[in-house]
């Protein structure tokens, strides 16, 4: 992935994050809009408030996503997205590494990208929906003093312990399938196991640095 994808990928993601479910504290039953909004706050709160994170201490920062945030993305399903018509090729155990490896891929982009939120704010959109719906898309827009709107839409699933964040979308382009190109690039490459090659090593990379 070049630099530009990667900082690229690194503001979404902190934008995603803001959005994200802050703890299981919402019942299942709970609208998803309104799950994402009461939440985000909650989450706005901590980075302003904690002194390790406005410091840029990634390991802290790394501390709360996995402890927070993890539990309320739907990793398997992200990771099939980003391989696209790959993904029914692999095992389910390369399934498996595949999707922790994009895990750790996205929890350290996450990492980076919270250390630069300050002043962001959060436009929540009205959410059309019905009971049936199994998905839906949260729609916001975030606004930066100085700087212009940014529409992200956020798209979710429910499961049967809530709902699960599995993509967002950033001015029309999906943050998931972002990946697709790289992924198909490496698989045509090295197959299914140099791409998981290819993220571990650069999971290993970033963890050394």
């Amino acid at each position: 992935m070049t630099m530009t994808k990667l900082i690229r990928c690194a503001c979404a993601i902190g934008a995603w994050t803001l959005l994200t479910p802050f703890a299981v504290i919402a019942e299942a039953q709970e609208a998803p809009d309104a799950m994402v909004k009461r939440v985000s706050q909650d989450m706005i709160t901590t980075i302003k408030s904690d002194p390790l994170i406005q410091a840029g201490n990634e390991a802290r920062i790394r501390e709360v996503i996995e402890v927070k945030l993890i539990p309320h993305f739907d990793f398997m399903r992200m990771t099939a997205l980003a391989m696209g018509k790959n993904w029914r090729t692999a095992t389910p155990e390369q399934q498996k590494r595949l999707s922790d490896e994009f895990k750790t891929l996205l929890v350290r982009t996450y990492s980076s990208a919270l250390t630069k939120y300050r002043d962001e704010t959060i436009d929540y959109k009205p959410l059309r929906t019905s009971p049936a719906d199994t998905d839906v898309t949260v729609r916001t827009v975030v606004m930066k003093t100085g700087g212009q709107p940014i529409q992200m839409d956020y798209s979710l699933t429910k499961a049967a312990d809530g709902w699960k964040v599995f993509d967002v979308v950033i001015s029309g382009v999906s943050l998931v399938t972002n990946y697709r190109d790289e992924f198909n690039e490496q698989i045509k490459n090295g197959g299914v196991d140099g791409l998981i090659k290819t993220l571990s090593d650069r999971n290993k990379g970033v963890a050394a640095k």
